[in-house]
């Protein structure tokens, strides 16, 4: 069984920072795509990050020059670094990953951009 893990979510004013880090773990044979979604209240979820194995990435318009997307393929990770957060970039992230050909989502983490 796969499992995605999120982490480092919380409270920050806006323009502040905040990554987040989503880990891959059970047993895998290979990972390819990894992404992140958010989901705000009343709306649909949408993507906002994804990075392929070797390293190209997507970035949605609504975040691009402030987000930025990595992964470590050693650890079976990924990252989100956010910078210059908006009140409306509050939202739950959630990591996706497509691992061994099925698709698997994390169980999300808050974000919240506030003063």
């Amino acid at each position: 069984q796969v499992q995605l893990a999120e982490s480092g979510g919380g409270l920050v004013q806006p323009g502040g920072s905040m990554t987040l880090s989503c880990a891959a773990s059970g047993r895998i044979l290979r990972i390819d795509a990894m992404r992140w979604y958010r989901q705000a209240p009343g709306k649909q979820r949408e993507l906002v990050a994804s990075i392929s194995t070797d390293g190209s990435t997507n970035i949605a318009d609504s975040v691009k020059g402030r987000f930025t997307i990595s992964r470590d393929n050693a650890k079976n990770t990924a990252s989100l670094e956010m910078n210059s957060l908006k009140p409306e970039d509050t939202a739950v992230y959630y990591c996706y990953s497509y691992v061994n050909l099925n698709t698997y989502w994390g169980q999300g983490t808050q974000v919240t951009v506030s003063s």
